[in-house]
């Protein structure tokens, strides 16, 4: 309570130095929202933040009677999802356009603190005629923010579309409708898999160890009405962490690198919006995605991969805005078993889908009225679904 008072105060602040004196070369643009998110589901499904981040249905777990557990109806409603930005617009500096931009909600960093304020972005953006240059925090590389489908928070398509936020560097280029992007992006919330002190554990260090920041390269062709690029994504962790003295362990274990790849494009059809992507997920766990990889017998590591392909189409025009997202993805190493540890997202799971229409009221006044269902398969030995239906409001300002 005391951080998100000292944080709210330290807003009110910046308020009010925004407001003093004309000789002040930044200006303030503050925007937000309020999004209370009602959904209920027909079995339980792996998933974050109480489940209001929905990655797929669990599998039949049967008690002692034979009754599976993991079926039957829940529901919830929750607003963590309000937010608070802030743009500071500067003055220009060394022939750039300066801003910088701080953004919260209350969805916290991790499960365990939901409810709590948690930083989404933050970063300082400096653009030339042709070039910029972005540091902080920022959308995951992996995250094409242009093409992200529209459906209820905090969903936005994943695991099939990846959905997460990183520290990085952000590099670029721009000729006429031609970019090109360099990242290079480190790691807070979304953090690496691996064995820390000798057991399974979710860390920062995985990724501190190895030395290498996750490098992204894009290629991108823009026009009015057309979107399209490619991605490459390259990521170096070490595996095995020791912070205690571990007899026989040493922090010399070798590294492991994936790359991954995405075709990724947007059109605007007259009233219409259609976005799609498909990835080569070879892990891409941090990105709130699928895929991940193997510690085999031999201490050595290897991918197993994902082929993810969605579609997502919106009228984006009116006060009634109908949209469809169509998801898919496929385990291309199903029933890999020679391993001694599995690090990563959806690895029992022979294949994924999704379809989720959705119907949107925008008052087109700040005031957002969205319905949806979801019904995720998922295709274990003994495949299962879930039918989500829910509901949400949207106040912006």
């Amino acid at each position: 309570m005391k951080h998100r008072l000292a944080f709210i105060g330290l807003l009110g602040v910046f308020g009010v130095i925004g407001t003093l004196g004309a000789q002040n070369p930044f200006s303030l643009e503050w925007h937000g929202f309020v999004n209370p998110h009602f959904y209920a589901d027909s079995r339980a499904v792996v998933g974050g933040r109480e489940d209001m981040m929905l990655f797929y249905p669990k599998p039949i777990l049967r008690d002692s009677l034979g009754n599976d557990i993991n079926d039957g109806w829940q529901a919830n409603l929750l607003a963590i999802t309000a937010r608070l930005g802030l743009r500071i617009n500067g003055p220009d500096m060394l022939g750039a356009k300066t801003s910088a931009y701080i953004e919260g909600d209350f969805t916290g960093s991790t499960n365990a603190t939901i409810n709590t304020l948690r930083l989404r972005h933050a970063y300082i953006d400096m653009r030339w005629e042709r070039h910029r240059l972005l540091a902080g925090q920022y959308w995951y590389a992996m995250v094409i923010h242009e093409i992200m489908p529209m459906t209820n928070p905090l969903n936005m398509g994943s695991p099939f579309h990846p959905y997460a936020r990183q520290p990085q560097v952000r590099y670029e280029y721009q000729s006429r409708a031609l970019e090109a992007v360099a990242v290079a992006q480190w790691q807070l919330d979304n953090t690496s898999q691996g064995l820390l002190n000798g057991a399974p554990a979710s860390s920062t260090l995985f990724a501190r160890h190895s030395l290498v920041p996750e490098l992204n390269a894009q290629l991108r062709y823009r026009t009015k009405h057309l979107f399209f690029g490619v991605a490459a994504n390259l990521k170096t962790i070490q595996p095995m962490v020791n912070t205690t003295v571990i007899a026989g362990a040493n922090n010399d274990s070798p590294l492991h690198t994936s790359l991954s790849w995405s075709l990724f494009g947007k059109a605007t059809l007259g009233p219409v919006t259609v976005k799609a992507q498909t990835l080569l997920n070879n892990s891409l766990y941090e990105g709130c995605s699928l895929g991940g990889y193997l510690m085999l017998a031999d201490s050595s590591f290897s991918d197993w991969h994902f082929n993810t392909v969605w579609v997502d189409v919106e009228r984006s025009e009116g006060h009634w805005r109908p949209g469809l997202f169509l998801g898919f993805a496929k385990n291309l190493d199903y029933g890999n078993t020679d391993y001694l540890h599995c690090f990563g997202r959806g690895h029992e799971l022979k294949y994924l889908w999704r379809v989720q229409p959705r119907l949107t009221y925008k008052t087109l006044k700040g005031l957002d009225f969205t319905a949806e269902a979801e019904y995720t398969r998922a295709g274990y030995d003994t495949p299962v679904g879930n039918l989500r239906l829910s509901f949400s409001a949207v106040y912006a300002f």
